[in-house]
C-alpha cells in the first residue's frame, strides 16, 4: 500500500485546511455605570438578604412595587438602583422583625 492509498481519519485530517477562526462577542457590553449599579445592588442583596440564593431569588423575581425585576430596574437608572436598594433594606428589616 502506498502513501497515496491511505484512507481513514488520519488521511482526512492531514488534507483539511487549518482553520483560524476568532470568536466575536455577540452581546453588547453593559455600560460602566450600569455595571456598577448591578454590582452594588447584587452585593447589597447578598449581604442583607441572607446569601446567594435569597439574593438571586429577590433580584430576578418580578416585583410589582418596583415595576419589574429588581436587577433590571437597578441597571436601568440611578433612580431605579436607589429604589431597589430601599426595597432590599425594607425586606431585610422585615426579615429581622
Amino acid at each position: 500500500m502506498s502513501e497515496s492509498d491511505e484512507t481513514g481519519p488520519a488521511a482526512e485530517t492531514a488534507e483539511r485546511p487549518v482553520r483560524t477562526m476568532k470568536f466575536r462577542r455577540t452581546t453588547n457590553k453593559l455600560p460602566a455605570d450600569s455595571a456598577r449599579r448591578q454590582g452594588e445592588v447584587t452585593h447589597l442583596a447578598f449581604l442583607r438578604l441572607g446569601g446567594r440564593d435569597a439574593a438571586v431569588a429577590f433580584l430576578n423575581a418580578p416585583n410589582d412595587a418596583l415595576g419589574g425585576r429588581p436587577i433590571d430596574v437597578a441597571v436601568a437608572s440611578a433612580e431605579g438602583a436607589a429604589a431597589v436598594i430601599a426595597a432590599i433594606e425594607e425586606k431585610a428589616s422585615a426579615k429581622k422583625g
